[in-house]
């Protein structure tokens, strides 16, 4: 084997390697409600994840127009430990809501991201 087939074939597994270690976070998929969606209040919030969460060390808070905390249920997990559902204690008023979420997945690494909709009169 040539010294080049060498560099290139080491190459090609670290790239193989860092890329599998890239899939093993868990990412937000979708969200109902989806960002920048106009909605009805809605009644819980679903965010689907590419990976299973630890549902002790995931969570979601949720801002409202006046940018005061929104009053939310108990989170609990769903369809495979991939999807966090958190109900909405309160109808939400007209305007424009920023969920804040941070999860950990069951492989130990932890991810976090913003999405927004709005509620629609």
């Amino acid at each position: 084997m040539s010294q080049l087939t060498r560099i290139l074939s080491v190459a090609a597994i670290a790239s193989i390697a860092l890329a599998g270690q890239a899939f093993a976070h868990a990412h937000l998929k979708s969200s109902a409600p989806a960002d920048k969606a106009a909605v009805a209040s809605p009644s819980e919030l679903d965010l689907t994840f590419t990976e299973e969460l630890n549902l002790k060390f995931s969570g979601v808070t949720v801002t409202g127009p006046d940018k005061t905390e929104i009053k939310l249920g108990d989170a609990m997990l769903k369809d495979g430990d991939k999807v966090l559902m958190v109900p909405v204690s309160d109808r939400l008023a007209p305007g424009s809501y920023t969920v804040d979420w941070h999860v950990l997945s069951t492989d130990g690494h932890k991810t976090n991201g913003t999405f927004s909709f709005t509620v629609k009169p």
